[in-house]
């Protein structure tokens, strides 16, 4: 074979089908074939190419030259969705080539027969960069720090291969999101993306959740369910802390990615199964290993191509950026933007965020309904994030205002404010309103004043009945204690009794 090193290593194919109703040309394209290891499987007819398309093992390239009978919709419609990650080269007549690339898409490579090897092993590598470029904008991890670009640079790399991944790091550091973006830039996109837990469900639950049951399997099965790889079929099933799994079920999980067939619980029929796995975990599995909690197998299985994902600690100079895109987020869903100060980004950036970008984003959710609508300093930051000795080493304590007073402050003349909107409006109900004017007066009436004589004889009587104690008498006019001590000094009510209660 005439392949270097580096070629050899990225054709991973085995196998490619040829659709040809030209027996000769199908012939001599299955001998380049043969001369890149690559073993041919030759299709005369459509019948023959739908039983390929339907069969669970999907073939991993596909060579199309002249055919007569194909029903294009179908190619087309399993090419991108079944078959959506294997080559295609069209080596036939340009009509032929035409309905091809309108049914599938660019992804279709164009040769002219007759061929040499290096060309078509050139070509059965060209899909996937192609469709790399078809993306578009997928949405990676937020940060331009050297260890998010190589995040972005691996997720790019391994999003057009097959490949087993395993995303390792801390509990927070988005885990999901990189496997959402490996997803997202795969050909798999248009199928589904399934996300599971493994260590939020039951072990004894764990497998019902994978692979689905049938009715009356066990207690409370009522009805027949999917599990998670029939409803990711032809996509991405995540798991997520795959370190939490039993072991009992890491042998199950075991055989389905060797095997790529899994059983339903209660039934004993085979299921083929075409999904690509992503697994995730903030525990060392190798350690693990040692200690007897994780099969040594199972993660050679899974750690085919892995991606660390970085502590916010390690990157913190993505800090400002991350608080733009959450900041961002708070405003489509509804919520203020958040501005921080250049003094409170160089408190935070001290912070050892334990949580990682999860708990920044926690917090850039609670400054967006504590601070709204303006910067965000130091002050307003929740104590946990400016301790006092960091303060005094940044020099910051004599800068340092008292927001959480203010923010009371405010909060309790809002509230009095409604307090009284609430009473003028209860006095300008019509029960109490016949009981004080019985009618308008030809020439009208000084409301304001009537009000402020109404209000004020009723706090007289509230106080009398009270024995002139205004927690008691604010307990009767349905008023805060501090709202009614607030109306005594509108109406210069506030006597030394009442005043030795503040």
């Amino acid at each position: 074979m005439n392949l270097n090193d580096t070629q050899a290593r990225s054709l991973t194919i085995q196998q490619a089908v040829v659709y040809d109703s030209d027996p000769g040309r199908a012939e001599k394209v299955a001998e380049v074939l043969r001369e890149l290891s690559l073993e041919p499987l030759l299709i005369d007819h459509c019948a023959l190419m739908r039983a390929v398309i339907q069969t669970p093992n999907n073939p991993p390239a596909l060579l199309v030259g002249d055919v007569a009978d194909c029903d294009w919709v179908e190619l087309g419609a399993a090419l991108r969705e079944q078959l959506s990650d294997i080559p295609v080269v069209a080596y036939g007549s340009s009509a032929v080539a035409d309905q091809l690339i309108a049914a599938v898409g660019p992804r279709v490579r164009r040769l002219t027969f007759p061929f040499k090897q290096s060309v078509l092993g050139t070509a059965l590598r060209i899909p996937a960069q192609a469709a790399q470029a078809e993306i578009g904008e997928v949405a990676m991890p937020t940060g331009a720090s050297a260890a998010i670009r190589d995040v972005t640079r691996l997720i790019r790399q391994v999003a057009a291969h097959d490949s087993s991944v395993l995303i390792l790091g801390e509990s927070g550091t988005g885990k999901e999101l990189a496997a959402r973006a490996v997803h997202e830039a795969s050909p798999r996109r248009q199928r589904p993306f399934v996300a599971i837990n493994c260590g939020a469900i039951p072990a004894e639950l764990l497998e019902s959740e994978l692979f689905g049951h049938e009715k009356g399997s066990f207690t409370g099965a009522i009805a027949a369910r999917k599990g998670r790889f029939e409803i990711a079929e032809g996509g991405t099933l995540f798991l997520d802390e795959i370190g939490d799994m039993s072991l009992p079920m890491q042998v199950k999980l075991l055989r389905v990615l060797q095997e790529r067939v899994f059983e339903r619980v209660g039934n004993h029929t085979p299921i083929r199964c075409n999904v690509r796995i992503i697994a995730a975990t903030h525990r060392n599995l190798e350690q693990a290993i040692a200690k007897g909690n994780f099969r040594e197998d199972l993660f050679y299985r899974l750690n085919v191509f892995p991606i660390e994902m970085p502590s916010l600690r390690t990157r913190i100079d993505d800090l400002p950026m991350l608080v733009r895109d959450f900041s961002d987020r708070n405003v489509a869903e509804g919520r203020s933007r958040v501005e921080l100060s250049p003094r409170a980004l160089k408190v935070l950036s001290h912070y050892s965020w334990p949580g990682n970008v999860r708990e920044l984003g926690n917090l850039i959710e609670r400054l967006s309904i504590l601070c709204p609508n303006r910067l965000v300093d130091v002050a307003d930051l929740p104590l946990k994030y400016r301790p006092a000795d960091l303060l005094a080493e940044l020099d910051l304590n004599g800068q340092l205002e008292a927001p959480v007073e203010t923010l009371e402050a405010e909060l309790e003349a809002a509230e009095e404010a409604i307090d009284e909107e609430r009473e003028v409006m209860s006095m300008l109900a019509p029960s109490e309103l016949t009981d004080a004017v019985v009618q308008l007066p030809p020439d009208g009436i000084d409301l304001r004043d009537h009000l402020f004589t109404i209000e004020r004889n009723l706090i007289q009587q509230a106080l009398s009945r009270a024995g002139g104690t205004v927690a008691h008498a604010a307990r009767l006019l349905k008023l805060r204690r501090t709202t009614l001590v607030e109306k005594l000094r509108k109406f210069h009510m506030l006597n030394e009794a009442a005043a030795s209660e503040l």
